[in-house]
């Protein structure tokens, strides 16, 4: 592979990254540049990929093709898509390691987030050499942070689990939901496991989304920003409470 080969494949790999973030489909892809999805799937692929189709699926998500060499000049490869158990176990052994390493993922600068807490150099220093020797996070000679694991994940092992049963739960299920500063949304539907699994799909695009719009306000905000809490759940209802409580009316 040549020298031109390797950047132009590893733009790509980082467009397709910033697509799945950004919830983009093949059949969306399709629609938005007036082509078959095989030829969609050829493209992201690199066959037939011209500089002025990479341009134009680029700025679908916001991006010029410097952005993309830029982020492929820093890009470690093929991330890991979860965590090994013994990471999970060491992350979970001390929140402001699990939290800082969550803020990484999530693209915050680790100085930024020590200045928003007010966390000691010495501290950070401390944490950002543990995240490292986890093989969690790579530091590079610019200074910055990059994770090694793909921001996509999801928690599937215990100890993770655990941690936000401890310590996060309690932020959401504590809440005033009658404040006016409380966004939040409901809804009971009837599923198959087809639809319930199709749910849960859903749910994983929306915090892709949330990702998504979190790296543009990074870039965009001219005002402060602050720390947002956001919970997608989904679980079969317990309807004994409701059929406990009766159904006549007075």
């Amino acid at each position: 592979m040549t020298r031109y080969e390797s950047s132009a494949s590893a733009m790509l790999t980082v467009l397709r990254s910033h697509l799945r973030k950004d919830g983009w489909t093949i059949l969306r892809l399709s629609r938005e540049l007036g082509v078959g999805e095989a030829t969609v799937k050829r493209w992201l692929a690199g066959k037939g990929l011209t500089i002025d189709r990479l341009e134009a699926i680029a700025r679908l998500c916001g991006l010029v093709l410097g952005d993309l060499a830029r982020e492929a000049e820093d890009a470690p490869g093929d991330l890991a898509h979860e965590m090994t158990l013994a990471q999970e176990k060491a992350l979970s052994s001390n929140i402001f390691l699990s939290f800082l390493f969550m803020t990484i993922l999530n693209g915050v600068p680790p100085q930024e987030t020590g200045a928003d807490f007010g966390v000691p150099p010495r501290t950070m220093e401390a944490a950002l050499a543990r995240l490292e020797r986890l093989a969690l996070i790579d530091r590079l000679r610019s200074g910055k942070v990059r994770p090694l694991i793909d921001r996509t994940m999801v928690f599937r092992k215990l100890p993770l689990r655990s941690l936000f049963e401890e310590h996060m739960k309690r932020v959401f299920f504590e809440l005033d939901y009658s404040a006016p500063e409380t966004v939040y949304t409901s809804e009971v539907v009837k599923l198959s496991r087809t639809g319930a699994a199709q749910l849960a799909e859903l749910m994983e695009q929306f915090r892709g989304q949330v990702q998504a719009l979190a790296d543009r306000d990074a870039q965009n905000a001219t005002l402060g920003r602050k720390w947002i809490g956001v919970l997608s759940v989904m679980r079969e209802l317990d309807m004994t409470p409701l059929k406990e409580a009766g159904w006549e009316i007075t």
